[in-house]
C-alpha cells in the first residue's frame, strides 16, 4: 500500500470516509481536503450498473459544464479549405490534415488536449486510433467532435466541454473544476454532469444505474456521494 503524505491524513480528519454525503456536503469536504500547493483539479467518479461490453450499454457524451473546467484547453482540428479557415479564425491551435497526422506517427507530437475533425477527415484520422483512442482524444460523433460546425465544437471545447464515457470497469471518470471554484460551483457542474449522465441511460440498463459516486481532489481522498440523493 503506498504511503500517505500529511496532507493526506490530515484531509480524512475531516470527515467520515464510510458516510455517504449529499452533494453539496461532499463538496464542501472535497474543497477542505484540497490541501496541495497548486489548485487541485476536482473530479468525479461514478460506478454504473451497466456492462460496458455490450453496445447497447454504452454511455457516452459530453457537456459544457456551467462553469467550466478551470483548464484553457488547446485544440488541434482536423481540416481542409474553407473549414480549416474557420477553424483557425474560430481559435484552434493548430489546424492541418494529412501533415498533422504524420507529425503524431512520427514524431509522438501531442501538444494538444483535444482534437476536432470534419466527417471527411476521419479516413486520415481514423488512421490514429490507437494512438489517440487510449488517451481518450479520438474525435466521434457523439461527442460533437466529428462535425462540420468546427467553430461551435472549439468554442465548447474552450468554455469547459467534458466528455464522459464507460471505461472498462463501467466507471465513468470526468473532471468537475478547481478547488478554488469553491463548494456552489462545484456542486452546481457535477449536477449539470449527473444530469447529463442520467439523460443518456441506455434502455437496456436494469437495476441500479448508479452505484457508487466518489469526487477526490487530484491529493485528497475519495469523498462519498449517496447516489440515491442525485437527479
Amino acid at each position: 500500500m503506498p504511503k500517505r503524505g500529511k496532507n493526506y491524513k490530515a484531509a480524512l480528519e475531516v470527515y467520515d470516509r464510510a458516510e455517504l454525503l449529499e452533494v453539496d456536503q461532499a463538496m464542501d469536504v472535497v474543497v477542505k481536503t484540497a490541501k496541495a500547493k497548486f489548485d487541485e483539479t476536482i473530479e468525479a467518479h461514478f460506478r454504473m450498473g451497466v456492462d460496458g461490453r455490450h453496445a447497447d450499454q454504452q454511455i457516452r457524451g459530453a457537456i459544457v459544464l456551467p462553469h467550466g473546467t478551470g483548464n484553457t484547453k488547446k485544440v488541434l482540428v482536423f481540416a481542409k479549405g474553407p473549414k480549416a479557415a474557420e477553424a483557425e479564425e474560430a481559435g484552434a491551435d493548430f489546424v492541418g490534415a494529412e501533415e498533422m497526422a504524420q507529425k503524431i506517427q512520427k514524431e509522438g507530437w501531442f501538444e494538444f488536449d483535444a482534437v476536432i475533425a470534419t466527417p471527411d477527415m476521419m479516413g486520415v484520422v481514423g488512421r490514429l486510433g490507437k494512438i489517440l483512442g487510449p488517451k481518450g482524444l479520438m474525435p466521434n460523433p457523439k461527442s460533437g467532435t466529428v462535425t462540420m460546425d468546427v467553430a461551435k465544437a472549439i468554442q465548447e471545447t474552450k468554455a469547459g466541454k467534458v466528455e464522459y464515457r464507460l471505461d472498462k470497469t463501467n466507471i465513468i471518470h470526468t473532471p468537475i473544476g478547481k478547488a478554488s471554484f469553491g463548494p456552489e460551483k462545484l456542486a452546481e457542474n457535477f449536477n449539470a454532469l449527473a444530469a447529463a449522465i442520467i439523460k443518456a441511460k441506455p434502455a437496456a440498463a436494469k437495476g441500479q444505474y448508479m452505484k457508487s459516486v466518489t469526487v477526490a481532489a487530484t491529493m485528497g481522498p475519495g469523498v462519498k456521494i449517496n447516489p440515491t440523493k442525485i437527479g
